[in-house]
């Protein structure tokens, strides 16, 4: 056990949702961990609670798994809470670096990427959609050399996890039925989700099983919940086992630098800070970094795995040359839309939610609106006129919702994307007393190339993020379109009956447009740039031959042995998903692959 006087510790707030946390702590007999574990896993995240549980699983291999946040709370696991979850300690509050003409809308200009910090990660904060990724996702992934991540590959895994309880889709042979995550029906439905289905279908759209490999159409939303809660990878996976003697999970614990042999160029450790000490521990298979597309690649880079030059100039003794954060890929939306109705009770209005009856409603049956994701609702892939794309095969998901910005009177949605007060202000507050719904939508394959690097040697120092975002002319051409399928939506009849109208009033940095201009909508987007959390390729997966790749297809970094990268980071190129069921699955494959190399299956 070491002190450490290089860097200050982190200093933990306050957190109002932590009341009542599942805890995580040492079986009784040990006092502090062990020094050496078979195993160490860096993250307790969507990845890395499934592969923690599966490597421990049968006591053949200790297992050491760390995390920086703590464990989740009652409040954490009620749906529609999941915006105000954004601005707790319960995240990372990653702020990308100022980007002229993008977030203007924004706090200070700045585009805000929360990250989960939390046992569970980004799965205790998200919106729990779940979603798989369409077939030609995963066969081009495996198509540029990839082997073994061919969608035939990697369903398998996905049904693994599943404990499916989905209307019409008993006998299903794409679902799982004794997986330990629970994927349902979200409880509660308005009837603006049945107005979105029924509009979809007059455009043209079929209702699909989007998990299936039939995918490209619109259907209510498949959640990971569990009877109206929040079923997070920690939930899942680690609660119920988080007493076996070999798994040992350490939370509030920070992780600072990976061990690594310059000599054998072999990862032996890791160093890590907690509770104002610094401990080594040793790890005598495999070093596992879990810690989600932006902290794995701080940590690589920390420990001298990274763009040569880049290290150098930070002071940092480069082990391995590899391209370790020079590709990120993120989806954006925009949530901005708002349409207003001449009837009530259709949307999710916060002054008439919080009454004993909802409350009740939800404690005791675990439904009513207490159930929503936070209005969001139903969803549909559509195919623009901008797609080059053959087949089906979608540029755009819609996101059907029973809310809008107005609906919580800035409190939350807009205040968890940290909208700027200028803007909320003089756009949605007008229409706070009038029931309002946006249907929003994520750009699922953008041409715009981000990256990241390190902001100093200091591991407490968040690294420099750069989204690069709308640098690409198509991709803000594609989000134009999608804005007006959108406003084409909304103009049929299942939502005119509501007398659904598009609220007009303008963005006031972009009153020199004319209002519904394509110039005008540019502007808008460029206002109101909100990430959906979905960051990957910063340690990307490829072949030998790929010049960009960090693992190999079976997650090894490249040149290191006895060290993998196994979160959604790896994932290499842009996939129609929200990226928390694919990073289930890549640790559920993940571990299957060590186990293979240890003789553990």
């Amino acid at each position: 056990m070491l002190k450490t006087p290089m860097y200050q510790f982190e200093k933990t707030t306050p957190n109002i949702f932590a009341s009542f946390k599942d805890n995580y702590e040492l079986p009784k007999e040990f006092k502090g961990p062990l020094k050496e574990y078979d195993f160490i896993v860096v993250g307790a995240g969507s990845a890395g609670s499934v592969l923690a549980s599966r490597l421990s699983e049968g006591k053949q291999a200790s297992v050491l798994l760390l995390e920086a946040g703590q464990g989740e709370a009652i409040l954490t696991g009620v749906p529609i809470l999941a915006p105000m979850l954004q601005r707790t300690n319960y995240v990372w509050p990653y702020l990308m670096e100022y980007q002229p003409g993008v977030c203007m809308g924004m706090e200070n200009g700045r585009c805000f990427w929360p990250r989960g910090k939390a046992v569970g990660g980004t799965s205790v904060v998200n919106y729990m959609i779940y979603t798989r990724g369409f077939k030609e996702d995963w066969d081009r992934i495996a198509a540029k050399g990839n082997y073994g991540w061919s969608y035939d590959d990697v369903i398998p895994y996905y049904i693994k996890s599943e404990r499916a309880k989905l209307r019409g889709l008993n006998k299903s042979p794409w679902h799982g039925k004794d997986g330990e995550l629970s994927v349902e029906d979200v409880p509660f439905r308005s009837k603006l989700s049945k107005a979105f289905m029924d509009a979809a279908k007059l455009l043209g759209q079929r209702q699909v099983d989007y998990n299936s490999p039939d995918s490209f159409g619109s259907s209510y939303i498949q959640a990971t919940i569990s009877k109206g809660i929040r079923a997070s990878s920690a939930r899942a996976f680690l609660h119920n086992n988080k007493k076996r003697k070999n798994l040992h999970i350490l939370t509030n614990s920070r992780v600072t630098r990976i061990i690594i042999d310059p000599y054998t160029k072999t990862a032996i450790g890791v160093e890590f800070q907690r509770e104002g000490k610094m401990y080594n521990i040793t790890a005598k298979k495999e070093v596992i970094l879990s810690a989600g597309p932006i902290e794995s690649p701080h940590l690589l880079m920390l420990s001298g795995i990274g763009p040569r030059e880049h290290l150098q100039s930070m002071g940092i003794n480069v082990i391995q040359d590899l391209r370790v954060g020079e590709t990120l890929y993120d989806h954006i939306s925009f949530p901005a839309l708002a349409f207003t109705l001449n009837a009530t009770r259709l949307t999710l209005v916060e002054r008439k939610l919080a009454t004993l009856d909802n409350v009740v409603q939800y404690t005791q049956y675990g439904d009513g609106p207490m159930s929503s994701l936070a209005g969001v609702e139903t969803l549909g892939y559509i195919k623009t006129e901008l797609s080059d794309e053959p087949g089906d095969y979608p540029d755009i998901e819609l996101l059907g919702s029973c809310a809008s910005l107005a609906s919580d009177e800035g409190d939350v949605v807009a205040r968890g994307i940290r909208i700027a007060d200028w803007l909320y202000n003089d756009v949605y507050r007008p229409i706070e007393n009038v029931e309002s719904f946006t249907i929003l939508f994520m750009l699922l394959h953008p041409k715009s190339k981000g990256h990241l690097k390190l902001k100093s040697k200091n591991p407490f120092e968040q690294p420099n993020l750069y989204g690069n975002y709308l640098t690409h002319p198509k991709d803000v051409a594609t989000m134009i379109a999608a804005i007006r399928y959108i406003l084409r939506l909304v103009d049929t009849p299942p939502y005119q009956k509501y007398g659904a109208t598009l609220h007009t009033k303008k963005f006031p940095n972009c009153m020199s447009y004319q209002f519904n201009s394509d110039a005008y909508w540019e502007c808008a987007i460029r206002t109101v740039t909100s990430t959906l959390h979905h960051q990957i390729a910063t340690c990307k997966m490829g072949p030998p031959q790929d010049p960009e790749a960090v693992v190999d297809p079976e997650l090894r970094v490249y040149g290191i042995k006895k060290l993998r990268v196994i979160d959604s980071g790896v994932i290499p190129q842009t996939i129609v998903a929200h990226t928390n069921a694919p990073a289930i699955m890549i640790g559920e494959k993940g571990a299957d692959l060590i186990k293979r190399t240890w003789g553990l299956l």
